[in-house]
């Protein structure tokens, strides 16, 4: 009889491998590389596992226990060493301590493999070795659950790029930053020490803040990101009836790439800003937020149509319904004073308009619910940009809270980081004393639609910017070449979010850059340049995430695969900056319902906090020219 001992570790499933003595015939034949993940005689295998007779002995009785095998079986107890004996074989089993959840018993092996009971362990599997060998991730720490909380708070309350930049702002003159306008000029109003920021559009922002040892010509940390996502729009002539003016319903245009399937059958709330005329002629914009399920587009019912891939019109069977026409006229009661109000309203009707008005173009109930909202009156209302969104709240999900399901993770979770690390940054009351450069955050609308319109980071907002502040306390001989000086003095990280690798897709993402959500924010590589990113850049990328003390991860595309590209590109090119293309991973991108990790918010916050940080030192360290 031959003797073999296994220090068997069940966190390992690659140890405890039993040598093979070619002397005896009766022994475990090639143990050490048949790893069969079963324990199987002569005569039988364990799990369904097909095994070839070769490897195995001859003998009646004699049985082969791969290593991988014990663990996928839980040898128990832990901790001691056990013989396990067959007609020719004792092995002793060294075993390494268990989780103490999974030692539970549930199947005996004994009597199917023929041990002698007498001298036999016990060979138990768990429920939760047979399901899986990979626990579960660990419940966020609270850092990570407060600024997940955070972040979920600022989407919730940013269903539109105007609401985004609402929420952006309110935060920013909550950390002490003063609003600027592009038609003041900038000589007298900034100082070096300040935090400000400015909005174009309502819908794109700049913020930035001057270090107090600032001169003209240095560089800036820039950072640019977007706060638009697709989306359905209401036209400028919404108002529809269905079957014979049965059903209420609104026309809408698709806005950007989403996968519109994905909106059929969702609580659809209204959202955007109204144009409205105040009583002293001017015209102001206001914003609304209807939070609750006004529309609804529904599918149709399977048994109707039994089609394997679904597909639809996007101009005929994307109308959402609003209500029901007989609902509506139920409620048009005559009030005290109608025929008077009628009566104006049609002499009204008599002055010149270019335009029908909004009540004509739109149903009359849906722009009653727009003023309400906005606590105006429908008669102010001169226009207005309306996009529908998901009223389902944005929420943590997962076993242990690992995931957010939300809407707008792209981009929302990289302008809402974006905005929390430059105020972060600037949390100490001496961040900016020693500071030579100027931290720049750019919230670009209109990325989804190409970039190109006055708020886009194709426009010249930025470069707009950064002329102006680069002359900054500058004479006029060193204003001369200042912007060019600041230009290639300057670094821009472009944040957007990545694709994370798809636990059902696999084989569409090339195979040695996997991202993962939770694993640290991805840096976007495109040898085609659809990302901007170079390696210098990822070099300096790399050092600031070193000292902030947080992971990164890579991604390429397969190159029988379409790659996306973002902002980056076309602001490298306009700047002639140093430019990285990053984003937090996530799942379901452009869909109305997103899927990315709890734990990345806090480590992008934190990795852009240390980029304003180190900039101006880590700069002048890469000798790149």
């Amino acid at each position: 009889m031959r003797t073999c001992d296994i220090d068997y570790d069940p966190a390992n499933p690659n140890s405890g491998s039993c040598p093979t003595n070619t002397s005896d015939d009766n022994s475990i034949a090639n143990t050490s590389s048949s790893h069969s993940h079963s324990i199987y005689s002569s005569g039988d295998s364990v799990g369904g596992d097909s095994h070839s007779s070769s490897g195995r002995s001859s003998a009646a009785g004699d049985m082969r226990i791969p290593s991988r095998a014990l663990g996928r079986h839980n040898i128990l107890p832990a901790a001691a060493t056990r013989p396990i004996s067959t007609a020719s074989l004792s092995i002793n089993l060294r075993l390494t301590p268990l989780r103490q959840q999974q030692q539970q018993q549930l199947l005996p092996l004994l009597p199917r493999h023929n041990l002698n009971p007498a001298t036999a362990t016990t060979i138990r599997t768990t429920t939760a070795t047979r399901h899986s060998s990979t626990m579960p991730a660990q419940k966020p720490s609270a850092s990570i659950l407060k600024s997940a909380n955070d972040f979920l708070a600022f989407v919730n309350a940013s269903p539109t790029p105007f609401h985004a930049v609402k929420s952006a702002r309110e935060r920013l003159e909550k950390a002490g930053f003063t609003n600027v306008h592009e038609r003041d000029n900038w000589g007298s109003q900034l100082k070096k020490g300040g935090k400000y920021y400015l909005t174009r559009n309502g819908s794109s922002i700049v913020a930035f803040a001057i270090g107090k040892q600032w001169k003209a010509g240095n560089g800036m940390a820039l950072l640019g990101a977007h706060t638009d996502s697709p989306a359905l729009r209401l036209k400028p002539k919404s108002k529809k009836f269905g079957e014979n003016g049965s059903y209420l319903q609104v026309g809408v245009e698709t806005y950007g790439g989403g996968l519109w399937h994905t909106w059929f059958d969702r609580d659809l709330g209204l959202a955007g800003r109204l144009i409205v005329k105040e009583s002293d002629g001017s015209f102001v914009s206001k914003l609304v937020h209807i939070d609750k399920p006004v529309l609804r587009i529904p599918t149709l019912a399977i048994h109707l149509d039994r089609q394997e891939t679904f597909a639809f019109n996007k101009e005929t069977q994307l109308f959402p319904i609003a209500g029901l026409a007989s609902e509506l006229l139920n409620k048009d009661v005559p009030k005290e004073g109608a025929a008077e109000d009628a009566a104006k309203a049609e002499e009204e009707k008599k002055d010149f308009a270019p335009l029908a008005s909004v009540s004509e173009r739109h149903h009359p109930a849906i722009v009653d619910l727009l003023a309400e909202n906005a606590g105006v009156e429908v008669d102010s209302i001169l226009d207005f940009e309306v996009l529908l969104y998901d009223v389902q709240q944005a929420a943590l999900g997962g076993i242990n809270d690992e995931f957010i399901f939300s809407a707008r993770l792209d981009n929302l979770m990289m302008s809402y980081c974006a905005t929390e690390g430059l105020i972060q940054s600037l949390a100490a009351s001496d961040a900016l004393e020693t500071e030579t450069a100027i931290r720049v955050i750019s919230l670009f609308d209109h990325e989804e639609i190409g970039s190109q319109t006055a708020q886009g980071a194709d426009s010249n907002l930025l470069p707009a910017v950064i002329r102006r502040l680069s002359t900054l306390f500058g004479d006029a001989e060193t204003s001369l070449t200042a912007y060019e000086e600041t230009l290639i003095k300057s670094m821009l990280w472009s944040c957007d979010q990545a694709h994370a690798v798809h636990p059902n897709y696999g084989a569409k993402y090339e195979s040695s850059h996997r991202p993962e959500m939770n694993k640290g924010t991805v840096i976007k590589v495109n040898a085609n340049a659809r990302y901007a990113t170079n390696s210098p850049g990822i070099v300096l990328t790399q050092e600031v995430a070193r000292s902030a003390g947080v992971p990164l991860q890579l991604f390429v595309v397969r190159n029988d695969s379409s790659c996306g590209s973002t902002i980056g590109p076309m602001l490298s090119a306009a700047l002639g900056a140093r430019t990285v293309d990053m984003g937090n991973a996530q799942l379901s991108m452009h869909s109305i319902r997103e899927t990315g990790g709890t734990h990345d918010v806090e480590n992008a916050v934190k990795l852009i906090t240390e980029y304003f940080k180190r900039y101006s030192e880590l700069e002048a360290k890469i000798l790149v020219h």
